[in-house]
């Protein structure tokens, strides 16, 4: 190469970069959208609203959370992996269009991980393993000594095939040695009523709507899904306490569009982070059971390949496919 192409690449790289610099110093000068992909009033718009009256607080720019729900998330997460890559259409990913769907579908309209950057991880949040009180078990040992004992005759339900608790579920059960039969329903909604009418044995709930239910005494909490316990219900032991290694939570995330300048994610990411250890939004993701990680945005990305290759065995494992 001449010197006078290097040079003029050298220019270029130097320009772009100055570019760059200067888009990262003015953003955001402009309404921010969130998009998420799922019906309004759930844990993932709650914390996306959370997060979103905080980031409007620090920077003077308005930002919109935009529910677009559809096809286990995926409408929503191909609408912000289509937009432009300049910070302005955000995503605010859950576990299954992020981490599951890519192993459940034959065919998606966008890839996970390349056609995002991953900015931060704004909340894990744990399942809780409920059991209807008329099950004469008190703790996942027993739990798992009766599904023994009753091979094939114990059900469990769950959201759909192939969602958290779905998989979940089967990782305890390949983790146990035990075959409970899955019942999948058309939402976690008609499967919490029908392990509340005991026609299921089990399920693995959400925390923000199981708690309810668990201090009234019409559903019995056995375990959370997380790795350790959940300051949200301390009292409530982790399935890795009888089940080693056993580390199923969902979890929420804020990716941009590949492309998306690094100096715009880095931004996000700091401003971001400060805003979920505010004192005033730290109680508020709590009372959904929702803890935070401060991590950088290769940490991120990096978090989440590792969950994809995670549910990638346990779909594998279960059989579960979508067309």
């Amino acid at each position: 190469m001449s010197t006078s192409k290097i040079l003029r690449s050298a220019a270029i790289a130097a320009l772009t970069c100055a570019c760059a610099a200067a888009s990262a110093q003015s953003y955001p000068s402009k309404p921010i959208r969130v998009v998420v992909p799922y019906p309004p009033g759930g844990s993932g718009t709650i914390v996306a609203r959370i997060l979103g009256d905080k980031l409007t607080q620090a920077w003077g720019q308005q930002v919109l959370v935009d529910s677009r729900p559809g096809a286990s998330g995926m409408i929503g997460a191909d609408i912000v992996a289509k937009s432009p890559p300049d910070g302005y259409t955000l995503l605010a990913g859950y576990t299954s269009e992020v981490a599951i769907n890519v192993s459940l579908f034959r065919k998606m309209a966008y890839d996970p991980v390349k056609d995002f950057a991953p900015i931060a991880l704004t909340g894990v949040i744990p399942m809780v393993l409920l059991v209807h009180p008329s099950v004469p078990a008190k703790t996942v040992k027993e739990l798992m000594a009766l599904a023994k004992r009753q091979p094939g005759e114990m059900t469990y339900g769950s959201a759909g095939a192939g969602s958290p608790a779905h998989l979940a579920h089967e990782l305890l059960n390949r983790s146990t040695g035990v075959k409970m039969v899955h019942v999948p329903y058309k939402g976690a909604a008609p499967a919490l009523v029908d392990l509340l009418g005991g026609h299921v044995f089990t399920y693995f709930s959400g925390m923000p709507p199981a708690m309810p239910h668990v201090h009234a005494g019409k559903l019995r909490g056995l375990a959370v899904s997380t790795a350790k316990r959940s300051a949200a219900a301390p009292d409530i032991p982790a399935v890795a306490e009888s089940v080693p290694g056993f580390d199923v939570p969902t979890w929420f995330s804020l990716l941009a569009p590949a492309g998306t300048p690094r100096e715009i994610v880095a931004k996000i990411n700091a401003e971001t982070v400060k805003s979920l250890n505010d004192p005033a939004v730290k109680p508020k993701l709590a009372a959904l059971g929702a803890e935070t990680t401060a991590l950088s945005a290769d940490e991120v990305a990096s978090f989440i390949r590792k969950e994809i290759e995670k549910y990638a065995a346990v779909v594998k494992a279960s059989g579960a496919r979508v067309e």
